[in-house]
């Protein structure tokens, strides 16, 4: 338990101590007067004669410790998902088949996504191109969320494989890789209550095999749902000078998705995308909460007043 201000601690103890001086002074001068008088104690009974007191003077440190802000932490469980959010950043992105272009457009899908999301689920960035990188780790910050998407920037090619890789490291915590020729396949745990959502026009250009690193997602119980951002007919882009001619290939999303247990939307319906995450089991997990004790202090004050107020009025006719 930790104090706001604890120098009203101090002055409860201060306060509280003053008052049973005073008390017990008071009792000695009146007994003094009754035993001058010749009448001797008072009947009644030592409890009947203290007890409303003593719980009038119990009361007072123990409501001044509430105004002193006491706080408590308490482990509470705590629904958790999470969500990582795949930019395709390669140069095929700058197409402007979807308007006004294909990584606007996904950007556009995908703040939609995150502004429907609960609370309890976690949103993080990873953009990927010939690599992938984490840009936001997991969390319930919308705003730094959404500040990572504004971040993603085209350039390079695109290696889906490597995208399903960073991802699994980012939910498991820690690097995630694909086992070489003859090795046995690595074992990420299991993960059921996180989804990658892949966001790509799924032109692969190299890198890490992207069935293997499906098959790894899958066995980590991990759901990758791809939505799938420009057009059949597709568009050109020019490259260092060169124009190349690109468009959507939805059976390598598709694919990906199916792979894992997902599957696979188009940017344009919104109702597919803010269901992607329909499937994923929210974990339950352990935090720590401050709790403020205030009430509760003021409550035992107000409950102990109240019953010495009471035992005053039917033992001595009056409360004090």
């Amino acid at each position: 338990m930790s104090f706001g201000r604890p120098l009203l601690l101090i002055a409860a103890v201060l306060l509280s101590a003053a008052a049973v001086g005073a008390y017990a002074m008071v009792q000695r001068r009146r007994t003094a007067v009754l035993a001058a008088a010749g009448l001797g104690r008072p009947s009644g009974g030592r409890v009947r004669r203290h007890l409303p007191y003593a719980l009038f003077l119990a009361a007072l440190p123990i409501l001044l410790a509430g105004l002193a802000g006491p706080k408590a932490e308490f482990t509470v469980p705590h629904a958790a998902g999470t969500v990582l959010l795949a930019f395709d950043v390669s140069n095929s992105m700058t197409a402007t088949d979807v308007a006004p272009n294909r990584l606007a457009a996904a950007k556009s899908a995908a703040k939609r996504f995150v502004a429907d999301q609960p609370d309890a689920v976690d949103v993080g960035v990873i953009v990927f191109g010939n690599q992938a990188m984490l840009t936001q780790k997991p969390t319930d910050d919308r705003a730094a969320t959404l500040a990572a998407i504004d971040r993603a920037a085209a350039g390079g090619g695109t290696s889906l494989g490597q995208a399903v890789l960073v991802a699994l490291g980012a939910i498991t915590g820690q690097p995630v890789s694909l086992p070489r020729a003859g090795a046995p396949a690595p074992d990420p745990g299991y993960w059921p209550s996180a989804t990658v959502v892949v966001f790509s026009d799924g032109q692969e250009t190299g890198g890490p095999d992207v069935t293997a690193a499906a098959e790894l997602a899958a066995r980590a119980g991990v759901r990758v749902q791809t939505i799938g951002v420009g057009t059949a007919r597709g568009a050109t882009v020019e490259v260092d000078g060169f124009q190349l001619a690109t468009a959507l290939d939805e059976k390598v999303l598709t694919g990906l998705a199916q792979a894992t247990g997902g599957s696979y939307h188009a940017a344009g319906d919104p109702r597919a995308l803010a269901g992607t995450t329909d499937a994923i089991d929210l974990r339950l997990t352990m935090r720590t909460e401050p709790y403020a004790l205030t009430g509760p202090f003021a409550g035992a004050a107000l409950l102990l007043l109240t019953i010495g107020g009471l035992l005053g009025v039917r033992w001595h006719g009056r409360i004090l």
